[in-house]
């Protein structure tokens, strides 16, 4: 299981600090979560700040963006250099032109999922994608309690991907926990996005350590 620790859940006042933390632990991406204040209902950072994170970190960004307008949001962040950008199939009227294009900045394109929507709804994006980034949570705050009915989800995810494209890696975010990783790898997770779990913990090696 790899793990990306959402930078969300770290102290602001030492994110340089905290990110070269989670990086010497061992993490395997560094997860951000961009939010706009109109997607969700929380306002996050701009790319001025993930510019000095992407300088800082020694593993590679895995960037969420929970906006409207998603082009204009993938663009900021393509100087940055992330291994993943991932957008919300919910938003995304022209999801295939889309993908096409941020995989033609050198990086890989995922779409992400609300707890709610169904994944009936990757059948004709998924060969064109790396990845699919199932929410545990309802997105837009940090903290909170995970949604059983998701590792079912997952499960269902990972049948599809199967069929279309068996390349495609299954991300999981939301209320990751030692109480819930062995069922979400048992359901076919390949990574973990783990906020609150890793840097609410007194020794952040350990607690990446613990979802591995």
């Amino acid at each position: 299981m790899l793990v990306a620790p959402s930078i969300l859940s770290a102290d602001f006042l030492n994110l340089g600090s905290e990110v070269s933390s989670i990086c010497e632990a061992g993490c395997d991406y560094v997860h951000i979560d961009v939010m706009d204040g109109h997607f969700v209902p929380n306002l996050t950072i701009g790319p001025v700040v993930v510019e000095k994170v992407a300088a800082i970190a020694s593993k590679p960004l895995d960037i969420h963006l929970m906006v409207k307008n998603a082009t204009f949001f993938v663009d900021l962040f393509v100087p940055c250099n992330p291994e993943f950008i991932s957008v919300h199939i919910e938003e995304e009227k022209h999801l295939h032109r889309l993908i096409s294009y941020i995989r033609n900045q050198g990086i890989r394109p995922s779409v992400v999922l609300n707890p709610h929507t169904s994944e009936d709804l990757l059948k004709y994006i998924l060969p064109d994608i790396d990845m699919v980034l199932v929410m545990s949570v309802n997105p837009g705050f940090g903290g909170q309690k995970f949604i059983l009915s998701m590792i079912e989800k997952v499960r269902n995810v990972k049948n599809i991907i199967l069929a279309k494209n068996p390349n495609c890696l299954i991300e999981v975010d939301g209320g990751v926990s030692d109480k819930n990783i062995a069922s979400l790898k048992q359901a076919g997770a390949d990574i973990v996005v783990a906020g609150s779990y890793v840097f609410g913990s007194s020794d952040y090696k350990k607690a990446i350590s613990s979802l591995r």
